[in-house]
């Protein structure tokens, strides 16, 4: 006998055999599922949250400059990257400020490089004897060019000048002839004596400019160095400042 819905009248379901009732129990379980897992993701995602898509730049996406300019950490910025090579120089002159450990090359009184440099392992005060490990302060020229030195390449320094050569004099540390033979260098342009008890021996010269580290010369780092002493005649003024 056919049934009538009570809640829709007219409305006639047609009775259903025991298989055709479990198939469609099944498919309906299945939807019912099917439509709890879609409500599970969309849950999921919304709690998640969408992913920005500016969180992350594209592989091999151009970089503007003001991007650049404007966040330095990508490149880190770098005086020297700007800085064009340095040219031949006119009456070249080298500066160096200890108490700043750098040194400054100047072309025709034009600064054109600054260096990072590292000073002798007893960097405070004027060099007074061999072995005090002070960085001489005073005038000086370049006097010789080694290209074969243990510390890369370096440039000699005409230490003592005449004014360690009086104060050693005075104070007893050489003699007449020796203080006679470093002023007659000195006015010959030539390297005075190194072997006195003022010591000598003095270079600007590469291996590292880090920190205070040598016996009183004057290290910067290797590539500092090769600029300086392809560029650097022999006869250049050097003026060490405390």
């Amino acid at each position: 006998m056919e049934t009538v819905n009570q809640l829709e009248p007219g409305y006639q379901h047609e009775r259903l055999s025991p298989g055709e009732t479990n198939v469609g129990m099944r498919a309906f379980t299945a939807r019912l599922f099917l439509a709890a897992a879609l409500l599970s993701f969309t849950g999921c995602v919304n709690r998640l949250g969408p992913r920005p898509v500016a969180a992350e730049r594209a592989p091999n996406a151009p970089i503007s400059l003001q991007k650049l300019q404007s966040t330095p950490r990508e490149i880190p910025r770098n005086p020297r990257n700007a800085t064009a090579e340095v040219g031949p120089l006119k009456a070249p002159r080298i500066l160096v400020k200890k108490a700043e450990r750098k040194l400054f090359l100047f072309s025709d009184d034009k600064l054109v490089r600054t260096y990072s440099v590292g000073l002798g392992l007893s960097p405070v005060g004027d060099k007074v004897r061999q072995g005090d490990r002070r960085t001489p302060e005073g005038d000086f020229y370049v006097f010789t060019k080694n290209d074969k030195s243990a510390f890369y390449l370096s440039l000699g320094i005409s230490y003592p000048n005449a004014a360690h050569a009086e104060r050693g004099l005075r104070d007893g540390l050489i003699t007449k002839a020796q203080y006679a033979a470093i002023r007659e260098a000195l006015k010959a342009g030539v390297g005075p004596p190194q072997n006195t008890a003022l010591g000598g021996d003095i270079y600007i010269h590469g291996n590292g400019a880090s920190s205070d580290w040598t016996w009183g010369c004057v290290a910067l780092e290797d590539k500092d160095n090769r600029e300086l002493f392809n560029k650097i005649p022999v006869g250049t003024t050097v003026r060490i400042v405390p």
